[in-house]
């Protein structure tokens, strides 16, 4: 028999919790309200004018109306990609979503002229942050707290091979993606061309750039962050005007991607503030 002391127990057990919150989750959480399941769901999503992050459809149904969602989505700035149907299974489970899934946005995304149009407004050179391929939503989101916190002008990603203004990107930022505009692009090296024809310096961070101290972040410029596994990709690297690295001393030969933005952002917000390095310690300061 369960007595009321033993129920009371069951209900404050990590376990059932964690059970709980799952069965929540399965029922309608707020993640699953960015999931639209379904050929007409995700159409009247998209007449609507909701912003779509990317759509999903399954190999092989590239049929006549599917092939007009996918022209609508294009339309809208939608990644749009080709995947197995487990991939669609597991993003929604127990739905018939018809071969068909789109993951809204949490936030619309800005263009690259609002970011620069911003820094106008602020009367301070363009300071951008650029994510070469992150795919972890954790990092991103991390790498939007970090630039926000810092005070740059917005955040750009590319459209395909990595991930959007997800839910769980939305959450890493700590509420960041609500104050600091983010843009996706569909080719980066173009838009590094762009920006330097602005006037805007491109900062790659690799392990084999130039110390970090050395460079100078008080004027125009946009740093580039790689991907987790892959790191910056080689064209981008290509169109950078320095790489920047950061000191290595221990047995791990690469920080983590978020990481590596923070100390950077930090950095450049330092510089930009006209902070001096001080230690009160010294005599001879």
């Amino acid at each position: 028999m369960i007595t009321p002391e033993k129920l009371y127990c069951m209900k404050k057990s990590p376990f059932v919790k964690d059970v709980r919150r799952k069965l929540e989750k399965q029922r309608g959480s707020r993640t699953d309200e960015n999931i639209i399941a379904g050929r007409n769901a995700v159409s009247e999503a998209l007449r609507a004018g909701r912003t779509i992050d990317s759509l999903y459809i399954s190999r092989g149904e590239a049929s006549g109306p599917v092939l007009a969602l996918v022209a609508k989505a294009k339309e809208a700035g939608a990644a749009v990609k080709e995947v197995d149907i487990q991939k669609l299974n597991h993003l929604c489970p127990g739905e018939h979503h018809q071969g068909v899934v789109a993951v809204a946005a949490v936030k619309e995304y800005a263009r690259v002229e609002d970011l620069l149009a911003l820094s106008r407004k602020r009367g301070e050179p363009p300071f951008l942050v650029i994510c070469d391929g992150l795919e972890d939503p954790h990092n991103l989101g991390a790498v939007i707290r970090s630039a926000e916190c810092a005070g740059a002008h917005g955040v750009i990603i590319p459209k395909r091979r990595s991930v959007g203004l997800t839910y769980a990107v939305g959450r890493a930022s700590a509420g960041a993606v609500e104050h600091l505009p983010v843009a996706r692009v569909q080719n980066l090296p173009r838009l590094l061309e762009d920006l330097q024809k602005q006037g805007v310096w491109i900062y790659a961070a690799d392990m084999d750039g130039q110390p970090w101290v050395q460079a100078d972040l008080t004027g125009p410029c946009a740093l580039v962050i790689g991907s987790e596994g892959r790191g910056v990709s080689r064209l981008v690297k290509e169109k950078a005007d320095f790489v920047l690295s950061l000191p290595q001393m221990g047995k791990i030969n690469s920080l983590n991607a978020s990481v590596a933005a923070g100390v950077l952002c930090c950095e450049a917000a330092r510089q930009r503030s006209g902070l001096q390095a001080f230690n009160p310690k010294r005599r001879d300061l």
